[in-house]
């Protein structure tokens, strides 16, 4: 029997999710398929339960279903509790067990690709949405010394200063404007994006959330986002000396955390991001 593995997102078109877990479950062997399903709000339950049938291995999650779907799980793991979103469902027995990857996702590419240990670093991090919650969190949990959250709307930012205050000695919230970002990144070793600003066919495709002249040298710049491939964060970045680290690869690394949760093999990391970099070209 062919187990199956489904992506739920309404829309789902856009992901490349199905390229690279089929070319990992392809190059381990293994016998399933993965393939991304649209699913409106109103279905979530009634898809969610199709889980629990013999030949389903699991799923992943994405917008808009990350945060509703906790109500019909048997239960979730710490960093989904944490969180308060579930990006991947595993079958234990009987039961649905919410993850969230996310995070995990994030460590290992900071650590796997640019060498960066949290611990002690001074951070700014642009924007407050789902994305920059799971990097917080992260952040706290690897005892990061400071931690400067940036957003357009500072009373977000504020609210999620909030909730790491109890586990960073150092954390603020500021609006993200220039004057508060250039004091900002003048003295942090990690600079996160987690907003939109630079993604293709965005509201802001074409910009960067920091200018080149407010980037430190030498300090790592981390963008979320990855389409496309080179953002114009990556450009400013490194025309200001600094290291960088694309957001395919915290993507492919919480892709991988999924993949072993579900086959029990350890997930081909760079297969997967072959095949993710492909899928991105065919888009566009």
């Amino acid at each position: 029997m062919t187990r199956k593995i489904v992506l739920f997102g309404y829309p789902v078109s856009h992901s490349i999710s199905p390229a690279f877990q089929q070319a990992a479950l392809d190059h381990c062997s293994i016998g399933a398929g993965y393939s991304a399903r649209e699913a409106s709000p109103e279905r979530l339950e009634e898809e969610i339960g199709r889980l629990r049938d013999e030949e389903y291995l699991g799923a992943n999650l994405t917008i808009p279903h990350k945060e509703r779907v906790r109500s019909f799980l048997d239960g979730v793991d710490p960093w989904a509790e944490a969180l308060g979103a579930v990006n991947t469902i595993v079958k234990d027995g009987g039961r649905l067990v919410g993850h969230n990857t996310d995070a995990y996702g994030f460590l290992r590419s900071l650590r796997e690709r640019a060498g960066f240990e949290p611990r002690g670093a001074s951070v700014l991090l642009l924007g407050a949405g789902g994305a920059a919650r799971a990097a917080a969190f992260a952040l706290s949990r690897e005892r990061a010394a400071s931690l400067t959250i940036a957003n357009r709307t500072p009373g977000r930012a504020e609210l999620l200063a909030g909730e790491m205050r109890a586990s960073i000695p150092a954390v603020d919230a500021i609006p993200l404007e220039r004057a508060a970002l250039a004091e900002a990144a003048s003295a942090v070793d990690l600079v996160v994006n987690s907003t939109s600003i630079g993604m293709s066919r965005g509201e802001a495709e074409g910009h960067t959330p920091l200018n080149s002249d407010l980037i430190r040298p030498g300090v790592l710049v981390y963008d979320m986002v990855y389409t496309p491939l080179e953002t114009p964060l990556a450009r400013a970045a490194r025309e200001a000396g600094a290291m960088f680290v694309g957001g395919l690869w915290m993507l492919i690394y919480q892709g991988a955390a999924s993949f072993e949760l579900w086959t029990g093999t350890k997930a081909p990391v760079e297969v997967m991001y072959e095949a993710g970099a492909r899928a991105l070209a065919g888009k566009g």
